[in-house]
């Protein structure tokens, strides 16, 4: 199966990092973490979003890496982030991560981000998350945490 040159993009950034690690792009939607769920035979908790913020005083980008079913708390972040927060509009996420929202990878953004995980991911085996499109995932073996640049656990919700 050929990628699609975001997918792809992404899969050259996992080999560049030494990451055994394959996309696979889904015929089926993966555009909530139900649906991903549904289509790889998991549960909606091992879903990753990575979900794109706007720290208000800085304006510098603030990556949530969240388990599927979790809200963000934004009153509970901003106090982590030591700002108030916003979500970042469609050109902000493009810009600070080189991909498109829905297709936002928890590594390998454009630019350097202020990174952040949900405590729960960090109770499964494995989880999976997005590659570069909405419809390019990947599996994540072991701890998510560790094949991550520097980042904060925190709870999210």
């Amino acid at each position: 199966m050929t990628l699609g040159k975001s997918a792809r993009r992404f899969q050259e950034e996992l080999d560049r990092r030494g990451l055994d690690a394959t996309v696979i792009e889904l015929a089926s939607s993966t555009r909530t973490a139900d649906d991903a769920a549904n289509s790889l035979g998991c549960a909606p908790a091992q879903i990753v979003k990575s979900l794109v913020f706007r720290a208000t005083t800085t304006g510098e980008a603030v990556i949530v890496l969240a388990s599927g079913p979790n809200r963000v708390n934004e009153k509970t972040l901003a106090a982590h982030v030591g700002s108030e927060i916003g979500k970042a509009d469609a050109d902000f996420v493009k810009t600070t991560t080189g991909y498109s929202i829905g297709g936002v990878p928890p590594l390998g953004h454009k630019n350097e981000a202020v990174l952040f995980v949900d405590q729960d991911l960090l109770g499964f085996p494995e989880v999976w998350a997005a590659a570069g499109t909405p419809h390019a995932v990947f599996k994540i073996s072991g701890a998510i945490t560790e094949i991550l640049p520097k980042h904060t656990v925190v709870d999210v919700t």
